[in-house]
């Protein structure tokens, strides 16, 4: 199995990508997560031209244990007509603590002379210079030979030299830059191979993605000789963004046979990409190869019915292996299967001969007629089950609520909630304010629950969809609220259907709290130990001064059964 060198850039030509601005504790948490998933070198930034990114450096020599990883500092080469000794960037590079440098220089005869105004002899003696006194300093050090691929194709002999230039140097690796990310696979592979063939051992590939082929150019490079893959882990960065390296580790690793990663960190790619997204605020797209919320997403009714009887037949990898899992979407076109299979997930040993089946399928086929998707809100799926065949007990009621809205002279949008709820015999009136309807709602309504709930203090609402059904009725029109929230850990979806966007927003949110609910009481009960069939049981509530009381209904059919507890009453702890 041939090793692969695995460079990312998410810190620094990841945020270059617009939108995107990491602080100083997100890149230090970043890099944490890209060494658990086995990166093996981590581009942290320019030290000389980002105060933010040379603090990095600084908190990163002491704060930061690294397993796998090792971090690399970025910087151009010596400027024209300036000693390297004197030259500041390069002063940063080896000031930064950094054990590697990347050392970007001009690959392109033409860019040399029409961007950087100067010789075609000038640029090759700052790369030399450059390469050569950061080695001689102790540092490992790669060289970025910008443009490449454009500058062979304009003037190939000059392109080499710079490659010969930094090798003669010392450069342990020469990356060849596809740095318009204007190339196709073929000329990729035709040129990487003929820069392998008179520097063996030594290529990269950096690719961007404005044609839409970094990872096929990344793949095509690897297979002409590349030992080193640069890119980023989800795809960020210049314009289209950087070869998505989630995708490409796995399509080298698990397709093609390559050492990209240690065989246990491949499992936490699915992790580190969302994780990544959610530090960025970026949103990872759902159909994302093998980290989106959709790789391994089965709609159709064939193609539900041929992942239930062998996931081979509409998978070409085991989600598992990148730390994904499969999803039964369900629709219109799902099928029959496909809403077993589904209910099959919340409540186990449930067959196709169960009683209750043709009573829970025809109520979610109702609910769909209604307006309800469930395709995307698997938590309010999930809860509509549970209601319909008994397995549930609401843990509150929302009584009453209201919304004011307010507009000052600066014109200023603002919104206050009441909200009236009851949890057993116990009421509770409580108010709250948003910058609009639902925000302020939202926050009422956890505010009156964490009287008797601690733990929806840390639930918040990450996402809102709003979307209008048979717009030909105007104002009457059904509308349906998806809700998405987060406790930190997990993120979860609801929705709600009404003519009024209020009531739908409710619904969704008191779906939201209710599942979080459940599972922690789930959660909780598991620890609690194994109970008898029909066994009551007080378990206490996370502040202590108040139990509830639970009833296992029956016993565990089979690994993660999380359906099996009734929850009875609430009472103030003696």
């Amino acid at each position: 199995m041939k090793k692969l060198e695995i460079f990312d850039s998410t810190l620094r030509d990841g945020a270059q990508g617009e939108g995107v601005s990491f602080s100083v504790e997100d890149k230090l948490r970043i890099a944490g997560a890209l060494d658990r998933a086995g990166v093996g070198l981590i581009e942290a930034g320019n030290p000389f031209s980002n105060p933010k990114d040379a603090e990095f450096f600084r908190r990163a020599n002491t704060e930061l244990c690294l397993k796998h990883a090792r971090l690399v500092a970025f910087g151009s080469t010596r400027r024209r007509g300036v000693n390297v000794r004197e030259d500041q960037n390069c002063a940063a590079l080896l000031a930064s603590g950094a054990p590697c440098a990347a050392v970007f220089g001009k690959g392109s005869a033409w860019q040399v002379r029409e961007v950087l105004c100067a010789t075609p002899e000038e640029n090759l003696e700052m790369i030399f210079d450059t390469v050569r006194w950061l080695t001689d300093a102790g540092m490992e050090t790669f060289f970025d030979a910008e443009h490449f691929f454009d500058g062979y194709k304009d003037n190939a002999e000059y392109a080499m030299r710079t490659l010969r230039a930094a090798a003669e140097a010392g450069a342990r690796r020469l990356v060849l830059c596809d740095t318009n990310g204007g190339c196709f696979p073929d000329e990729i592979e035709r040129i990487t191979a003929e820069a392998n063939r008179l520097f063996p051992g030594m290529i990269g590939i950096h690719c961007h993605n404005d044609t839409g082929c970094a990872v096929a150019n990344t793949i095509a490079a690897v297979r002409a000789g590349a030992c080193h893959v640069q890119g980023a882990y989800t795809g960020l960065g210049e314009r289209c963004g950087n070869t998505n390296l989630s995708t490409v580790i796995a399509d080298l690793q698990l397709k093609l046979g390559y050492d990209c990663v240690p065989e246990d960190c491949i499992s936490r790619m699915t992790g580190t990409a969302r994780m990544i997204s959610e530090i960025a605020n970026v949103s990872l797209p759902h159909t994302m190869p093998y980290v989106g919320k959709s790789a391994f997403a089965h709609k159709g009714g064939m193609h539900v019915d041929g992942v239930k009887k062998n996931t081979a037949a509409f998978e070409h990898v085991d989600p598992s292996l990148v730390g994904n899992q499969r999803h039964i979407l369900l629709s219109e076109v799902s099928g029959r299967s496909a809403m077993i299979g589904k209910i099959g997930e919340v409540i186990p040993g449930l067959s196709k001969r169960s009683p209750e089946l043709d009573l829970l399928l025809g109520k979610l086929k109702e609910l769909e007629y209604a307006g309800y998707q469930f395709e995307a809100a698997t938590a309010s799926f999930e809860m509509v089950v549970l209601k319909e065949l008994g397995r549930f007990q609401p843990f509150f009621t929302v009584e009453l609520f209201r919304i004011i809205g307010e507009q000052d002279s600066a014109n200023r949008h603002m919104a206050s909630a009441m909200v009236k709820v009851r949890v057993g015999d116990r009421y509770e009136i409580t108010a709250d304010e948003g910058d609009g309807p639902v925000h302020a709602l939202d926050r009422a309504l956890r505010k009156a629950l964490e009287v008797f709930y601690p733990a929806l203090s840390g639930v918040h609402l990450i996402d809102y969809k709003v979307r209008v059904m048979d717009t030909g009725r105007a104002t009457a029109a059904l509308v349906r609220v998806l809700i998405e929230s987060s406790d930190g850990e997990s993120v979860w979806t609801t929705v709600g259907v009404s003519t009024d966007i209020i009531n739908a927003s409710l619904h969704a949110l008191a779906d939201s709290i209710e599942y979080k609910l459940y599972r922690d009481q789930v959660g909780a009960s598991k620890k609690q130990g194994t109970v008898a069939a029909g066994e009551l049981y007080w378990l206490p509530l996370q502040s202590g001064r108040s139990q509830c009381l639970f009833m296992q209904t029956a016993r565990t059919i089979g690994p993660g059964c999380l359906h099996e507890f009734y929850f009875l009453e609430i009472r103030s702890a003696t």
